[in-house]
């Protein structure tokens, strides 16, 4: 618990502010700043929960004046209090969060050979993204390997879809193909043009499940290397799945096998 009151921040040429601008609102500024922005009070508990530190506070003065909030950003070490207005000047969001956190960029831990895996192959929508994960953090997923060409892992975008879930991940990204290679366990991969049926697969325990680009699917050398390739049934005959929606379906079917 911070046992300070908070610093006052009244300048939008503050340089907390002005980082706070470039993580909200260019995807990939993690990556130089080294920090993240979790904008909102889900995401901030969800930090909390998982016992996570935060490095900084924001929150808005309407924002200190209530006890829930206040108190959840008294788990930072630091609390900056900006006026309402303030806040809206450096949000991503339609209507503002009124408290976020600053933290240290995770470090991408090594891959573990054979822990249950999602592998994303050039996921570009974030909505797609941070939904797979939050999916693979509730089916009992270890960690999410996502291929060059996947949507940043930690953009606002995607922490705000993953509604927490990175937090219960290990999370590796820029990976090429050949990084596969560390991975001791099967692949499964999913495709319209098999007649193998996803329930009707006897699937390995534990795998890795490879989802593919929403338009080309899986890339044909990774496809290749598979060791089952499934297709779920699609009898009202829709073109195809979203790519997030078959990682549901997928990962749920993985789960219910093991546990049956």
């Amino acid at each position: 618990m911070s046992p300070h009151e908070p610093s006052i921040i009244q300048s939008r040429d503050n340089p907390l502010l002005l980082r706070l601008r470039k993580l909200s609102r260019n995807p990939g500024a993690y990556r130089k700043a080294g920090e993240l922005w979790l904008e909102g009070e889900h995401l901030c508990a969800a930090l909390r929960e998982r016992g996570r530190p935060a490095l900084q506070a924001v929150v808005s003065e309407s924002a200190w004046q209530q006890a829930p909030r206040r108190q959840l950003a008294q788990w930072a070490p630091r609390i900056a209090l900006v006026p309402d207005a303030l806040f809206e000047s450096f949000s991503a969001l339609p209507s503002a969060g009124q408290i976020g956190f600053v933290l240290t960029l995770p470090v991408a831990p090594a891959i573990q050979p054979v822990a249950p895996t999602v592998v994303l192959d050039r996921v570009q929508d974030a909505g797609n993204v941070g939904s797979i994960l939050r999916t693979a953090a509730a089916f009992g997923i270890a960690q999410v390997l996502a291929l060059q060409g996947t949507a940043a892992l930690w953009s606002p975008k995607v922490l705000r879809a993953g509604m927490g879930a990175h937090f219960g991940l290990d999370l590796i990204e820029g990976l090429k193909p050949a990084d596969l290679g560390a991975l001791a366990i099967p692949w499964v991969g999913t495709s319209l043009d098999t007649p193998q049926c996803l329930h009707r697969t006897r699937l390995p325990q534990p795998c890795a499940w490879l989802m593919g680009h929403e338009g080309q699917g899986l890339a044909p050398e990774l496809l290749a290397r598979c060791a089952h390739v499934v297709r779920i049934p699609q009898p009202g005959g829709e073109e195809s799945l979203n790519v997030a929606a078959a990682a549901a379906i997928c990962l749920y079917e993985g789960l219910r096998q093991k546990n049956a």
